[in-house]
């Protein structure tokens, strides 16, 4: 259904927030599919690298509010780890999907605002991305950033919607189709952002190696990362077969 203020001006929503999902960089708890291909300390180190440097682009955006949601149990150990320059907030609930609706419930509970979730390991995309996912809130419902393997890296939206991320399959493949699906019930307007990648798996990671060598000031800690590990991101090239 439409909302009265998807037709007004963008200056009728009271400002707009990103809220960045994430966990306590534990080590075991965090990046697990790169477990089998890392060092523990080394998939700890890059999720703190991932985290700080997608909480930098987040506050280089003008006129929006920067918060973090997190499982409740990360909650002081993460706001701790972050200095206290967020917001935190603890989820209700358990898992991906509970974390999302949090978002949505407790950032519009005082009414139509765009808000969107953006994923914490995504620190390379551009910030005009996430500004035209905004701008994408003016006319629609939803907006949507997909990946590349059938995910999505941020959603958002302008108010509530409990339903939208029932049995949306999070961490799978066919994660994209069943929010489409949920979307398409509800009769909800979808735009998208540009298709992307995030780093989950090990070709993600050699796939950023490169993008960052060139320009690092897109995700300084991240870039870095890459310089400390050099060895271990070597071994895991060849063990891929690219050299």
């Amino acid at each position: 259904m439409d909302f009265p203020s998807q037709t007004t001006a963008p200056t009728s929503f009271p400002s707009r927030t990103l809220v960045i999902m994430a966990k306590a960089p534990k080590p075991g708890m965090v990046k697990t599919r790169l477990a089998q291909s890392l060092p523990s300390p080394a998939v700890t180190a890059l999720y703190r690298c991932l985290l700080l440097d997608t909480v930098s682009l987040a506050k280089s955006l003008s006129n929006a509010e920067v918060a973090v949601m997190c499982p409740e149990p990360d909650r002081n150990e993460l706001a701790s780890f972050l200095a206290n320059t967020v917001q935190v907030v603890a989820q209700k609930g358990e898992g991906l999907a509970a974390g999302l609706t949090s978002v949505f419930r407790h950032f519009t509970a005082a009414g139509p605002h765009r808000v969107i979730a953006f994923n914490s390991d995504s620190p390379h995309l551009g910030s005009s991305v996430l500004k035209s996912a905004f701008e994408i809130l003016d006319t629609h419902d939803v907006v949507i950033g997909p990946t590349h393997d059938g995910g999505y890296y941020l959603v958002g939206a302008t108010a509530d919607h409990p339903s939208l991320f029932e049995g949306d399959g999070m961490g799978t493949k066919s994660a994209l189709e069943r929010l489409l699906m949920r979307t398409k019930a509800l009769e909800l307007s979808t735009g998208f952002a540009e298709r992307f990648y995030d780093i989950d798996v090990a070709e993600d990671l050699i796939r950023l190696d490169p993008e960052l060598r060139l320009a690092p000031e897109k995700a300084p800690r991240t870039a870095a990362w890459f310089v400390e590990w050099e060895d271990a991101v070597a071994a895991l090239r060849r063990q891929m077969g690219d050299l």
